[in-house]
Order: structure tokens, then C-alpha cells, then sequence
């Protein structure tokens, strides 16, 4: 727009509400002077200095109700605040929008990805996380190959470049195997050692189903030892050390593979890549051995578990050159879980992306 005169004519007064002034509502009103263009002679109204991004509130209001936002549910800050709360939301997204087309990829090259459950059912998010900064760079529906492209347009949207990234920690999952090689052709695939140690510590827990059904002694023996089974001895309550030591000598099929479960810890607790590889191999092997001698069949759900090791652990030891894990996203998991249940759900996914976004991109809010 070119030099702008002002005009004699003046908007309507139009009202912003302010933060409260010794617990009194308060408003700024204020007719706008209009100007037009030089050039086209177009007609506009001045913007308040004073007027944040969303219509109705100054700068002011805005960044206490953004920084209440941090600690409430938005519905309980509307309350606190006198405001409707989907006027809030829209306040948080316009602050997200402008926040998040700032920010810059140049310098993500250790990136990570998991899932995250949106509601019950199969209704997922994709979250793409920066390990090196701890910061969630995007988060879209979905859990198949096709998120990693839109992950990689991100990247190149905000001066970054997917073939940039050197390492990437996943979950297992074929899927987002596939969309790492695609895109982002450089990136050593990194298997997060947790779900290693997730994936053997569910074989142990189908052992111990399939015992208490084969068997009404080994039920009896098993009853109420569900939590004994997925804790480490360390952790184990004076009560659980006194279960442990009256089955200690019971010859059950699931204390072998709660044996083989804290074996499979141990070489994942290895201090270099060599030491490892040779832990997890010979692990591999003494569970194919056991499962095949034992007639009963109980240690099959081990099996398993030993071949998704031997057929990844190429991307596992990778995590002892790399050093990447994916620990901040769990950790990230729990604490959305939480702001999911303050905020007892969210209306659609735009919604719970904006909070994902608020709580965990490291944004610059407000921004102006």
C-alpha cells in the first residue's frame, strides 16, 4: 500500500476487553480514525497500537490469558478470565500460526517420530520431534508412510532440508520405516531401545497368561503377579520380594522368560556397540534354544520378541553411535495425556495439535 492520508470520517467505536482493574471489568473503547491510500484510494481503518491478533483484546490481555492457558484447561481459563472460551482458542491458534512460520529448520538433523493417540479407538497423530533442541517441530494425523513427506515438506517450508537429518529413532513400525528411506535418504534409522525392551516385556506377560491357562497349579502360583513381572527386582515392593521368594524355585515357564527379560536389559545396558552386539546375539540364540526345547510350547510368544531383535538390531546398535533416543517423546506422551485429561478431550485435532504445539514447540509466545 502506498502514503496514506487520514480521513476526517471515523469508524464506529468498537470495544477491547482489558484485564481487570482492582477486580473490575474494564474495556478500552475507541472510535478509529480511517485512512485512505494515496495511491488507490482505498479506504481502511487504523490499527489500535494497542490491539492484539485476535479481534476483541490488547496485547495485554492476551499474554496473561496465554500464560493462564499454560497451567489451565482454556474452559477454565474463560471462566477465570470472563471470556468464552472458544475465543480463547482462536486466540492460541493465531499466536501458534504466527509463532510456528518463524521458526527456522536449518539446524534440525537428529529428528524423531511416534505415535500418539488422538481418542479411543484407531485415531492417531504422527508428532516429529527435534532430539537435539526437545522441541515438536509437527504433528499431523495419520501413521503411515505418507506423514514422513509431509514431514519433509516442514522441513523445507521453514530453510530446512530433510536430507539434512543423519539420524532418525522410531518404533518399529514397516510404515515409518519405509517413509524415513524415501524422503529422507541420509538419515541412519535408529530403533528406540524402549520399545525393544516394551516388545519383550508383553511376550512375558502372554507366557504368564498362557500358563495360568494350561495349568491350575501354575494359576494359583501366578495369581496377583501381574505388576511383579514388569517391575526390575530394584524396584520391587517388600511384598513383591516376598512373592518373588516363594516362587523363586517353582519351575514356571514364566520365570524363565522374566529371566530373559532382565538378560535382554542387561545387554541393553552394554557401554559400547561391540559389547552389545554380542549380548543381543547370543541373547537371540538361547531364546530359540529354550522356546525349541521346551515341549509345552509356553516360551512361543518369546520367539517373537528374539526375532524382531535379530531382524533390527542393525537400527538398534545404531543408537550407541548416534546416542538418539526417543525417551523425550514418551516423556512427551505423559505429559499430553495430561493435558488431555484437564481438558477432558479436545473438540477436533486442530485443537489438540495447537495445545501439542503450545506446550512443547518451544514457541516464542506471544508473538507480535
Amino acid at each position: 500500500m502506498g502514503r496514506a492520508e487520514l480521513s476526517p470520517l471515523r469508524a464506529a467505536e468498537r470495544h477491547w476487553r482489558h484485564l481487570n482493574v482492582c477486580q473490575l471489568e474494564s474495556e478500552i473503547v475507541c472510535a478509529l480514525p480511517r485512512g485512505q491510500c494515496r495511491e488507490c484510494r482505498k479506504v481502511f481503518t487504523v490499527r489500535a497500537p494497542w490491539e492484539g491478533r485476535s479481534r476483541g483484546f490488547p496485547q495485554e490481555f492476551e499474554a496473561f490469558a496465554l500464560t493462564l492457558m499454560r497451567e489451565r484447561p482454556v474452559q477454565k481459563a474463560g471462566e477465570i478470565l470472563g471470556a468464552d472460551d472458544q475465543r480463547l482458542w482462536r486466540m492460541l491458534l493465531a499466536h501458534g500460526d504466527a509463532a510456528g512460520a518463524a521458526l527456522s529448520g536449518e539446524t534440525v538433523v537428529g529428528g524423531g517420530a511416534d505415535e500418539m493417540n488422538r481418542r479411543k479407538g484407531h485415531d492417531y497423530l504422527t508428532v516429529f520431534v527435534d532430539l537435539e533442541a526437545k522441541r515438536v517441530l509437527l504433528a499431523v494425523e495419520g501413521k503411515d508412510a505418507g506423514v514422513w513427506a509431509r514431514f519433509a515438506q516442514q522441513l523445507l517450508a521453514h530453510n530446512g532440508h530433510p536430507k539434512a537429518l543423519t539420524q532418525v529413532a522410531i518404533d518399529m513400525s514397516p510404515a515409518y520405516g519405509k517413509g524415513v528411506r524415501e524422503p529422507l535418504g541420509n538419515a541412519a534409522i535408529v530403533y528406540d531401545k524402549y520399545h525393544v525392551v516394551s516388545a519383550v516385556v508383553q511376550a512375558v506377560e502372554e507366557v504368564r497368561r498362557a500358563e495360568s491357562r494350561q495349568d491350575a497349579g501354575a494359576r494359583a502360583e501366578l495369581e496377583k503377579t501381574h505388576w511383579l513381572w514388569r517391575k526390575n527386582p530394584e524396584r520391587w515392593t517388600e511384598r513383591e520380594i516376598e512373592r518373588w521368594e516363594q516362587l523363586r524355585d517353582k519351575p514356571l515357564g514364566t520365570g524363565l522368560a522374566e529371566a530373559m527379560r532382565l538378560e535382554l536389559q542387561r545387554a541393553d545396558a552394554s557401554k559400547t556397540g561391540a559389547g552389545a552386539r554380542e549380548k543381543f546375539q547370543a541373547w537371540c540364540a538361547w531364546v530359540g534354544a529354550e522356546a525349541d526345547a521346551l515341549e509345552s510350547g509356553l516360551l512361543a510368544p518369546m520367539r517373537p520378541a528374539a526375532e524382531m531383535v535379530s531382524r533390527h538390531l542393525e537400527g538398534i546398535l545404531d543408537h550407541w553411535q548416534a546416542g538418539l533416543t526417543t525417551a523425550f517423546l514418551e516423556g512427551l506422551n505423559s505429559l499430553f495425556s495430561a493435558t488431555q485429561r484437564k481438558a477432558r478431550g479436545y473438540r477436533t485435532s486442530e485443537y489438540q495439535v495447537a495445545m501439542l504445539y503450545f506446550v512443547a514447540g518451544k514457541l516464542e509466545i506471544p508473538c507480535y
